[in-house]
């Protein structure tokens, strides 16, 4: 694992690095990992809800304290719950409203731990932050940037949630466990003795603990529980009534409220008039997509259309694709074959097309082009 840093950084920082531990697994070996290079390691729990969360709980901040202890290194909890619901929870909620798909781990990544964490890391003395994605970073000496690489177990990559980090955070940034498969960090939290050895990881959104985030929703915006609107089929006839947009998502299929003799999932969402339209599958599918938010890893804005793999799920297999910028921060994204459910408010990840391995950059979705 490398731990150079540019040479405009202060000598008492180059071995000094702050981990951010969520009480997971993870984030325990990468802890582990930067401790077994040398360098002077401080674990920070970011504390993030105050109640009703999934991970960085009170249980899972002891978790990360007693690893911390086993492996020798400071420990500290940094309190950001207020910044983290009006940054991070509420624009979530607004997000729905608005008839958008939000990734609020995007934001987290970015605003959170390659932001004020690293703000507080300098205040540690440190210059760099650890994490416990699965990711991979890649420094080219001679022209001085980063590249952002899948991590190596292609079923637990995290890239697609780190598509925003510019420069300066990515060079800021080390992912020590990006190089190794999700057995392999348990093995070595084994062998270690760490009390995560075992731990359970979340699936859930973290500040929504039982997989529901429509009462999120509704806590933070009350008017949202006097919403209503209606279910029209694609010719627009009207087949249903519901409690608002909220309660959808594109590509929708169970928990419409509706009979009907086929298959039918939400294929458009109006948040201005309320109304949910619902198709077959094959309504779905998009030729292209509209991105805005865009940010290219190397900087520069390419200034012609490139080919390349864009990914529009997490858990999406990457399509092949003509990506033409058309301006500092849009492009429309091209798919050489139909892509299914192009949801508003997820993200465009572009990787490079030879090996589907490099992020390019990405974008935030406007909405699908059929």
């Amino acid at each position: 694992m490398s731990t150079r840093l540019a040479p405009d950084v202060d000598p008492a920082a180059r071995d000094r690095v702050v981990v951010a531990m969520s009480g997971g697994v993870d984030s325990s070996v990468a802890a582990a990992l930067v401790a077994r290079a040398g360098v002077e390691t401080i674990g920070v729990t970011m504390r993030l809800s105050e109640s009703g969360s999934r991970c960085c709980s009170l249980e899972d901040a002891d978790d990360a304290r007693r690893v911390a202890e086993r492996l020798g290194i400071r420990f500290y909890v940094a309190n950001y719950a207020e910044r983290f619901g009006s940054e991070v929870i509420e624009t979530f909620a607004d997000a729905y409203l608005e008839g958008r798909t939000p990734i609020p781990c995007v934001v987290c990544n970015k605003r959170f731990k390659f932001e004020h964490l690293l703000e507080r890391a300098r205040v540690f003395g440190a210059s760099r932050v650890a994490t416990g994605h699965y990711a991979r970073l890649r420094r080219d000496p001679e022209s001085g940037r980063t590249r952002l690489l899948r991590g190596v177990d292609r079923d637990k990559d995290q890239s697609y949630f780190l598509f925003s980090l510019d420069q300066a955070q990515l060079q800021a940034a080390e992912f020590p466990i990006g190089e190794l498969t999700k057995d392999a960090v348990r093995e070595q939290a084994r062998a270690l003795g760490l009390v995560t050895a075992e731990k359970r990881e979340s699936q859930e959104i973290c500040f929504v603990p039982d997989g529901d985030y429509r009462p999120v929703v509704e806590r933070l915006r009350p008017a949202a529980t006097r919403l209503r609107g209606e279910i029209v089929d694609e010719q627009g006839r009207v087949l249903g009534e519901h409690r608002g947009v909220h309660h959808f998502t594109i590509g929708q299929r169970h928990g419409l409220g509706i009979s009907a003799d086929r298959r039918l999932y939400v294929t458009r969402l109006d948040p201005r008039s309320q109304r949910v339209t619902v198709g077959p599958l094959g309504d779905l599918d998009c030729r292209g997509a509209r991105v805005d938010g865009v940010g290219w890893i190397a900087g520069a804005v390419p200034s012609a259309p490139i080919e390349a793999r864009v990914q529009v799920r997490h858990r999406h297999a990457a399509a092949n694709a003509r990506i033409e910028p058309t301006g500092p921060d849009s492009a429309l994204v091209h798919f050489d074959e139909p892509v299914r459910a192009v949801a508003p408010g997820q993200a465009a990840v572009f990787y490079d097309r030879a090996r589907n391995e490099e992020v390019l950059g990405g974008g935030w979705i406007v909405g699908g082009l059929r």
